[in-house]
């Protein structure tokens, strides 16, 4: 059994031979430096309050929203599909899903049909 050691419990630190000197050369240094050591204990911080940052807003400009009392008709009109036109067209044929083609002979509707792209 090994004596002076204690498993559980608060134990108190022994002091080794010679600490009563190195205090005294501790609190010499303190007073050395400036620091008086019976204060340095005593000495508490003090509560200072946690303040809320003011709110950062950008300068970011504001525009307003587009007014349609003063706005031309034709200023936001829908683009017109494209037409085939001519006389050299036959139709237009579906190659794949929603894939219009424009037919311009009989060998075109032949291979769209077949699935061929030529």
């Amino acid at each position: 059994m090994i004596h002076g050691v204690q498993v559980h419990g608060k134990s108190k630190q022994k002091k080794k031979p010679g600490w009563q000197k190195a205090e005294q050369e501790y609190r010499a240094w303190l007073l050395k430096n400036g620091v008086n050591p019976d204060e340095k204990s005593k000495k508490k911080k003090e509560f200072v309050a946690y303040q809320t940052p003011k709110q950062v807003i950008r300068d970011t400009p504001r525009y307003s929203s587009l007014t349609t009392t003063n706005v031309r008709p034709d200023a936001c009109a829908k683009k017109e599909s494209p037409k085939y036109t001519g006389t050299k067209m036959l139709g237009i044929g579906q190659l794949h899903k929603s894939n219009a083609v424009p037919v311009f002979c009989d060998q075109d509707a032949i291979d769209i049909a077949k699935m061929r792209r030529g």
